[in-house]
């Protein structure tokens, strides 16, 4: 979302530069109206349709500014089954998680839906390796995945022998 902002600002400038090439360019008076208003129309239509794309799923093959990510969590997966896998990712330098589409591949679905049973019964989390590497559809199913177990508590020192004392106040 942080990127958001930029985007939207560069959309509105370069309607702003168009409104102005438009208005004083040569033409007649009923152009370069239209003009202007359609850049004024423009700029609230790309506020909500850029509002509006935060809460879909980005397609992971469109994924490029994060493709070299080289490992990703999967906090959560969504069957649509004969249509699309929705999946929830952690990216390591990221707080917020992202939601991406895939898809819809059975071989896939299975080995995803294995993957998650497996990592709720040993109370592990789920890692997925290259997940933006470029492939095609039939690929899908030999995505990497990984269960990686929790890490272990750090060991407690065992305690220290118990001291004995002679009834002179000194240890034997």
């Amino acid at each position: 979302m942080d990127i958001l902002f930029y985007v939207f600002a560069g959309a509105t400038g370069i309607a702003a530069a168009l409104a102005g090439i438009a208005i004083w360019a040569p033409r007649p008076t009923r152009v370069r109206v239209i003009a202007l208003v359609v850049a004024t129309l423009f700029i609230p239509v790309a506020y909500v349709q850029s509002i509006e794309m935060l809460s879909k799923p980005k397609p992971m093959r469109y994924e490029w500014y994060e493709r070299n990510e080289a490992k990703a969590a999967l906090l959560s997966i969504s069957l649509d089954e004969g249509k699309a896998i929705y999946l929830w990712l952690q990216l390591p330098e990221s707080v917020e998680p992202r939601n991406y589409e895939i898809p819809w591949n059975l071989k896939l679905a299975e080995k995803l839906e294995d993957a998650v049973d497996d990592a709720v019964r040993r109370n592990s989390t789920i890692v997925l390796e290259n997940p933006f590497f470029k492939r095609s559809f039939e690929d899908w199913g030999d995505l990497n995945v990984q269960i990686v177990p929790p890490p272990m508590p750090p060991m407690k020192h065992p305690p220290p022998p118990p001291q004995i004392f002679n009834p002179r106040g000194k240890s034997i």
